[in-house]
């Protein structure tokens, strides 16, 4: 996991993608942030986990390290959850990638 200034960004006040995992698991039934995309700016493509997560008092925003522009946005408002990918042409899952089983029911 990177962070702030790694990049050579000092000063930023970003996380790195892998940072958005716990939030988006409530919605995804797998690992989304090893899921490639592409953003719909500058067609920067790449794992949502090198996206620059800004979290805040809203929610949740991913912005494009390449643009900098939103490429998706979570948010939840206590009885529900809404999810924004139009910053993305495409969010492609593998079904042999890390994390990408599915989570068990909580029945069983």
């Amino acid at each position: 996991m990177t962070g702030p200034g790694d990049d050579g960004d000092a000063g930023s006040d970003y996380l790195d993608g892998n940072a958005a995992a716990g939030p988006l698991s409530e919605v995804f039934a797998v690992d989304v942030t090893v899921a490639s995309g592409r953003c719909a700016h500058c067609g920067r493509t790449g794992e949502l986990a090198t996206a620059r997560v800004y979290p805040n008092s809203h929610g949740l925003l991913l912005r494009c390290p390449g643009c900098a522009e939103i490429l998706l946005r979570l948010v939840d408002t206590g009885h529900s959850l809404a999810v924004d990918l139009h910053g993305m042409s495409y969010l492609e899952l593998q079904r042999d990638a890390p994390g990408s089983q599915q989570k068990p029911s909580p029945a069983a």
